[in-house]
């Protein structure tokens, strides 16, 4: 054993390599005496300064002949051919130092795909068992230290993969690790967010899945990935970052203390809340033709509204939303099957009392008008001022006593989590790493009934997130199904 933390020892620590499959040559990973270089595009370098993006699977106990180092063999076995399509991330990203146009100093940050490989850990945790993880109830709390424990390369920001270790080695970009827990197994992965968004995490986790429970030589029906880097035609390439140092543009982030809880949404209550957000909002002077509010609108606004009343916001506090929005599709250029980052942000803004007060309709309008107000050419203009002024993705940091006023959603319920099957059964849930965990961080999933059922994971302090657990206008949304 190497070691323990939290109640999970980690057993061994390999590098998996890309590796085809017998019968498919044309899935492997080029061979070239010299690694190809990936550049990275604005919103890859934006993203270099946060935690790597974190994401796992809880499934069923398999029956597996020759035990748990025969599991997790056959996995490290199919994530080597998943990487045969993903090979850029088996690879390490390298720092060049050059001048910018002036003489000044510069550095590039890019990707080399030299095949070095991905991380692989098996690890076990024989005391946890399933019922540990999920819970029966409407919402339960998530009992983070157990599962945070459960994720790779904890604590790590983009930088820190660019930056050499005392050996002179480079960590690696994405790792996975399979926990063995009394009855079940845990399947998770870090990706460093300055190579990747979370669409192409999924993405990877779809095709190791169908790869583990499918037989070789069968075709997949997960599409290939598209590996070419989307840069602005005028982009300069490489993008020159005008700092000597990478360590220049770090900032080590401080998490408060939060808690978190797993809700679950079954498809008629998420329905009922978008019906009750578009009656308020008919008719109204806010109202417009193209004002129809969707079902995650109309979800995130509830949890917005309650959790200004849990976190006891003064009515004149200003509190904003942050939204994810994909760019996949939405520019021209970018197919769904692009690997890399291709997300902007949307925020909406009010005050506390508003919020709360005007209704659940008017709280999903907001968050409609922040979404409706993406523009392709103002996505375009901010890409092509990134090289001349470089503005990075930092965790805000706490300047006051009182509770924190935003919150921010990532992931996406059309994501295919419980799609996942590695071959002996569909996931039991899914969960998140420590990384980016903030007051206010809420991830979203697709519920595990589908047919339009969502899931949200929150953090919050944890008054107040024992406050929205009393809630009852909350809590009277959320389902009681499990996981």
């Amino acid at each position: 054993m190497e070691g323990s933390t939290g109640g999970v020892r980690i057993v061994s620590r390999r590098l998996v390599r890309p590796e085809q499959a017998a019968g498919s040559p044309d899935d492997s990973a080029p061979s070239e005496s010299e690694p190809e270089t990936i550049h990275l595009t604005p919103w890859d370098l934006r993203m270099i300064t946060v935690d790597y993006i974190q994401k796992g699977l809880l499934l069923p106990k398999p029956r597996t002949a020759g035990g748990g180092a025969q599991l997790v063999d056959n996995l490290a076995s199919s994530l080597a051919r998943a990487l045969a399509r993903f090979y850029p991330l088996a690879g390490r990203l390298a720092v060049t130092a050059t001048d910018d146009a002036t003489g000044d100093p510069s550095i590039v940050v890019s990707l080399r795909c030299n095949g070095e490989g991905a991380e692989f850990v098996r690890a076990e945790a024989p005391g946890v068992t399933v019922s540990d993880i999920i819970a029966s109830g409407p919402g339960y709390y998530i009992p983070s230290s157990v599962v945070w424990s459960f994720f790779p390369l904890n604590g790590l920001l983009g930088t820190d993969a660019a930056l050499d270790d005392d050996d002179g080695s480079r960590l690696a970009v994405l790792a996975a690790q399979v926990t063995e827990l009394a009855d079940g197994v845990f399947v998770a992965m870090s990706l460093n967010h300055a190579v990747a968004d979370g669409t192409t995490l999924w993405h990877l986790f779809n095709t190791w899945s169908e790869i583990s429970r499918t037989r070789d030589g069968c075709e997949l029906s997960t599409p290939r990935p598209v590996l070419d880097r989307w840069f602005l035609e005028t982009s300069p390439v490489p993008i020159a970052l005008p700092f000597a140092k990478l360590e220049d543009i770090v900032r080590r982030p401080v998490y408060l203390p939060v808690r978190e809880c797993f809700f679950h949404f079954s498809a008629e209550s998420v329905k009922k809340l978008k019906e009750k957000a578009n009656a308020e909002i008919a008719g109204t002077a806010t109202a417009t033709a193209t004002a129809t509010v969707s079902s995650l609108q109309s979800l995130l606004a509830h949890l917005w509204r309650t959790s200004c009343r849990a976190r006891e916001l003064a009515p004149d506090r200003e509190t904003t939303y942050t939204l994810l929005v994909g760019c996949r599709a939405r520019v021209k250029g970018i197919p769904q099957e692009y690997m890399g980052n291709a997300v902007t942000t949307a925020v909406a803004r009010s005050t506390a009392g508003d919020v709360v007060s005007k209704g659940l309709g008017w709280a999903a309008w907001l968050l409609n008008r922040a979404v409706a107000a993406f523009d392709e050419a103002s996505v375009r203009d901010d890409l092509a001022s990134w090289p001349r002024d470089p503005r990075f993705l930092y965790v805000p940091q706490p300047t006051r006593e009182e509770d924190p006023a935003t919150v921010s959603t990532g992931s996406s319920p059309r994501f295919d989590v419980y799609g996942n099957d590695f071959g002996w059964g569909r996931p039991v849930a899914v969960r998140s790493g420590a990384g980016n965990k903030k007051d206010g961080k809420v991830t979203v999933y697709e519920g595990r009934d589908g047919e339009g059922s969502m899931a949200l994971e929150v953090c919050l302090a944890p008054k107040a997130l024992a406050r929205l657990l009393a809630d009852e206008e909350f809590m009277e949304a959320v389902s009681a199904a499990v996981a």
